[in-house]
């Protein structure tokens, strides 16, 4: 019996449709032609109505294909991600909301606690003052803002929540004043602080708030967000809105109705307190004996006034904490959890005092007007010209607690250099990184270190000496021989660290510290060219912090280890070496040399704003381009649109080097590798020709966000405070409660885990990054990234790479900076997830790397992150906006693979189909992306559906109606005709 397979004839169907439409309208045509010729014979008068009913006809022919034309085209992906659509358990919802109060428990961090003051008595009534405590920030603006589907436990509900009786009077005053912060929409940002002034407190109310408690809270927060960072110098206020253009407060609001005044002192920066807050401060700490503060921010605020008052006893760390995090501070407050947070960056006295600060922001080229693009703004609609910009990373390797603990063991030394840089820590540093305070008390004692094949190995048993239960952090540094002017090296470099369980009074557990030795090596770009583990000795050291040792041991390096190409390091698939010597520009870079002689000159704001003729020369960008310069002659054109007989779901589970993938690949058409690699916009493409299906990809690195159908996941903790854990399982459980919730709405990507620096606190995008620490950062991210992929579910770590300020991200921002500190500092965390955690993909990022774009530059996407760390996955890009510089032909000869693009635009898709580079190329990033698609869950059995997509079944469904009714119309306008234009024959 002859067998019909329904999806068969919907494939063909499909597949059929643009030559049916074709000819169906060409044939219909055709017979109108020959019916009016036949007939037109036997009439005298014009066949007015005739042609009035085929007009009509014609015209919604003419609608059906545009409409066929246009959805199954340009905007066949978005309909698709429109369509596409799956539904979150309660379970789920559940389990997220418990994970993010159980990130808010860890990740919150006690930086005070004078005489004891926490954990308050049960019963406590509590005065809570701030506007801020009535609008906490839970998340941040742009691709990591929060979804508003569920709700949301605020810093007043977790103190309610916890027993605390807490004064209203004050909080309806707040809400009455300001309900929130003005809404700028997602992709602005909002610097307003609605603070009231202090006259506004009426004497009655102090009286009420004194007779009610002796104890008050008092909230700061910060917000932060994608697009824009925060202001380092807050001006005047014109109108409403930031009066100082070419400052680094570009894109951001202020709300002149809410803060009238001078609110701000010459010079103050945004994390700074306001004039407003300074006043309440005062007010509090001067009419209350014990002042709690908590301070809500993930960038590191400038707390130098915490010491002025004596009355505050205690301060609380509490970064974005999602949805459910705020939960956790009431706990903390009553003694029902006891903190185990640790900082993931330094406070520091002054930030305007750090080595970065001259070197963030706003820096436009003046010898660049040539390359000058003009284009519409996707934010206010309006034309800007943009002219390349470059910001320089002065400050070399020495980011954070590096320059901090270095410049310290250097001021410690016997022989001050002459000419040093001068150096106080104790008046710098207000809280080390690593940092973090407990109820109870902790011992760590260190074990004999061994070394067997290069891994050196060592126990440390952690006991609870206190009165309460809680968990400790075990943190591994290690200080290596350093010679005056040789490698550059920080005296304290974070290798591991591992968290205790809960432990109870008297408990102990032991935590097994393991490590190669060849990680302590020094990047050596002036002289080896490569990673080099320089002979002498190693203090290895645990640490309460990055400043205060517990104990130490020494490791000997007896000869020096250069991991050259004939000895690469044993994670390596090919050695480290030099990629980077171009990006170190024109710069003098920060040095230890001499206790950091070149301090103040090289920490200086820029003296120039030019770029060198020997790099203006290299500069690329669209408007000089040509993907032709690229092509090697030498190159063979690959096989295409062979009929194998494989499809892309055969080789699930087959080995990257196969020789089955060159079987599949040489199926496939250059018109389907093109489409992969141009509409990879929050989805992967179809190709027919090797029978890979569409996925759905998802944005959001505290949750996971469908902007398409509104289907959004409970939004997390930020990655800021889930670092501060420092507990790796809590980071993986963060990673798998993103998988299961992402393979619930049918997602199989996440673009995440972000994990840029924190190379400057003002940075507005902080608060989606780990810390200023890639090793922590790493880690962190890379468990994320394992609990993803136990659902099947590909991370995208972004953004790779360097890209760690917002202002001018897609300005064409050239960064510059040397190849050691490329490769210890920034590209640190993404080493650590392609090589532990196995990132499957990566999303390129918006800034060059020296006078090259990110998302094309060979040494970056090829040579470091292929072939010397192994990745098989594959690259996107950032948002596809094309900026002047993004092209398709150019990023898939540097090693990024698809753009984020959903529709058509300038530069998608490729513009040389005929070369063999190009398709060479055009193949390898194929390749990549369907590697990493069959082996996620879009491939599992329960899920996979190579189908036509619903909504595709619909309109064909709906084609073949229209079709009909078509046809049926033109029976009956010709029958009509005939009936009253032929005359009947003579008898």
């Amino acid at each position: 019996m002859l067998s019909i397979n329904m999806d068969d004839v919907l494939s063909v169907l499909n597949s059929c449709r643009p030559y049916l439409i074709f000819f169906g309208v060409v044939l219909a045509l055709a017979v109108i032609a020959l019916i009016y010729a036949g007939v037109a014979k036997k009439v005298k008068k014009p066949a007015k109505s005739l042609i009035r009913a085929q007009a009509g006809i014609a015209a919604l022919l003419a609608l059906v294909v545009t409409v066929n034309l246009i959805c199954f085209g340009p905007m066949s992906t978005m309909i698709s991600l429109a369509t596409g659509n799956g539904t979150i358990s309660d379970e789920s919802v559940t389990d997220a909301n418990a994970l993010g109060a159980k990130i808010g428990e860890e990740g919150m961090v006690l930086l005070e606690n004078d005489d004891a003051a926490l954990p308050l008595s049960e019963g406590t009534s509590l005065n809570v003052f701030g506007w801020s405590s009535t609008a906490p920030v839970y998340g941040g603006a742009g691709s990591g803002a929060l979804s508003d589907a569920y709700p949301t436990i605020s810093l007043l509900d977790s103190l309610t929540n916890a027993g605390f009786a807490l004064n209203t009077e004050l909080s309806d005053f707040y809400t009455s004043y300001a309900s929130a912060r003005p809404d700028v929409g997602m992709w602005a940002q909002d610097w307003t602080l609605p603070e009231p002034a202090v006259s506004t407190y009426t004497d009655d109310m102090l009286a009420n708030a004194k007779s009610f408690s002796d104890t008050a809270l008092f909230v700061v927060s910060r917000p932060g967000g994608e697009n824009a960072d925060l202001p380092t110098d807050m001006p005047a206020v014109v109108d409403g809105s930031w009066a100082a253009p070419g400052t680094t407060y570009v894109n951001g609001t202020y709300d002149d109705t809410l803060n009238a005044g001078n609110d701000w002192d010459a010079g103050d920066t945004y994390l700074e307190l306001s004039n407003r807050e300074e006043e309440l401060l005062d007010l509090v700490c001067s009419n209350f004996g014990k002042v709690i503060v908590v301070v809500n921010a993930a960038n590191t605020m400038q707390l130098d006034w915490l010491d002025k008052y004596d009355s505050i006893k205690s301060t609380i760390w509490a970064a974005s904490p999602g949805q459910t995090g705020f939960e956790a501070l009431g706990k903390i407050l009553n003694g029902t959890v006891n903190p185990s947070g640790k900082t993931v960056d330094t406070f520091v006295s002054d930030l305007k005092n750090t080595p970065v600060f001259n070197n963030i922001g706003y820096f436009v080229y003046d010898n660049m007007d040539e390359f000058n693009y003009t284009s519409t703004s996707w934010l206010t609609g309006g034309e800007v010209t943009t002219t390349p910009t470059f910001v320089n990373y002065v400050e070399g390797i020495y980011v954070g607690y590096r320059y901090y603990e270095t410049a310290y063991a250097e001021a410690q030394t016997a022989e001050t250099a002459a000419g040093a840089h001068a150096f106080d820590y104790d008046a710098e540093v207000l809280y080390p990184f690593g940092y973090g305070l407990s109820y109870t008390t902790f011992t760590q004692k260190m074990g004999p270190i061994s070394e067997s094949d290069g891994t050196i190995t060592f126990d440390v048993t952690v006991t609870n000496d206190g009165a309460v239960a809680g968990k400790d952090v075990v943190q591994v540094y290690y200080n290596p021989p350093y010679t005056n002017g040789g490698i550059e090296k920080s005296a304290v470099n974070l290798i591991e660290f591992g968290k205790t369980s809960l432990l109870e009074p008297g408990a102990s557990e032991t935590i097994t510290i393991s490590f190669n030795a060849e990680d302590m090596a020094s990047y050596d770009s002036k002289g080896a060219g490569c990673y080099v583990l320089e002979k002498g000795d190693y203090l290895i050291s645990i640490r309460s912090d990055a400043h205060n040792a517990i104990d130490e041991q020494t490791y000997t390096v007896d000869a020096t280890i250069s991991y050259d190409e004939s000895n690469p390091r044993s994670t390596d698939d090919t050695a480290a070496v030099n990629q980077f010597a171009d990006v170190e520009g024109e710069i003098t870079y920060l040095s230890r040399a001499d206790g950091f002689a070149n301090y103040d000159e090289v920490t200086a704001a820029p003296s120039t704003y030019s770029m060198g003729d020997a790099y203006k020369a290299t500069f690329i960008e669209n408007s000089n381009y040509d993907p032709n310069d690229y092509n090697d002659a030498t190159d063979e054109m690959p096989t295409t649109g062979a009929k194998n007989g494989l499809v892309l779901a055969d080789l699930r589970g087959v080995d990257y080097d196969d020789p089955q993938w060159d079987t599949l690949l040489d199926q496939l058409t250059v018109e389907d590798m093109d489409t992969m690699i141009a509409r990879g916009g929050y989805s992967t493409a179809a190709a027919e020709s090797v029978g890979k299906i569409g996925t759905t990809d998802c944005d959001g690195p505290a949750s996971i966000n469908n902007n398409f159908t509104g289907t959004s996941s409970i939004g997390f903790p930020a990655c800021t405070m889930i670092a501060a854990t420092w507990n790796r399982e809590l980071a993986q459980d963060f990673g798998r409660m993103i998988g299961k919730m992402a393979d619930e709405m049918n997602v199989s990507g996440w673009y995440a885990p972000a994990m840029n620096n924190h190379r400057s606190a003002f940075a507005g995008r902080n608060f989606e990054y780990f810390s200023e620490d890639g090793t922590l950062a790493g880690e962190m991210a890379a468990k994320a990234v394992e609990g993803a992929a136990e659902y099947g579910v590909y991370a995208y770590i972004k953004h790779y790479a360097l890209n760690d300020q917002e202002i001018n991200r897609n300005d064409m921002l050239c960064t510059w900076a040397s190849e050691q500190s490329i490769r210890e500092i920034y590209l640190k965390p993404f080493e650590i997830c392609t090589k532990v955690g196995n990132a499957m993909a990566v999303m390129s990022s918006f800034n060059y790397i020296g006078t090259q774009w990110a998302g094309a530059d060979y040494g970056l996407q090829t040579q470091v992150l292929r072939n010397e760390w192994g990745f098989r996955g594959f690259v996107l890009t950032d948002y596809y906006g094309v900026y002047a510089y993004m092209d398709a032909d150019q990023a898939i000869r540097g090693g990024t693979d698809i753009c984020l693009s959903p529709m058509d635009n300038a530069t998608n898709h490729l513009t040389d189909t005929t070369s063999a580079t190009s398709i060479k190329a055009a193949r390898q990033a194929c390749k990549n992306l369907m590697y990493t698609v069959v082996n996620s869950r879009a491939y599992a059995p329960e899920n996979l559906n190579t189908g036509l997509e619903n909504w595709k079944i619909i309109a064909i469904v709906v084609d073949v109606l229209l079709g009909a009714l078509v046809l049926m119309l033109e029976v009956l306008s010709i029958k009509k005709f005939l009936k009253k234009s032929v005359k009947p024959a003579n008898k």
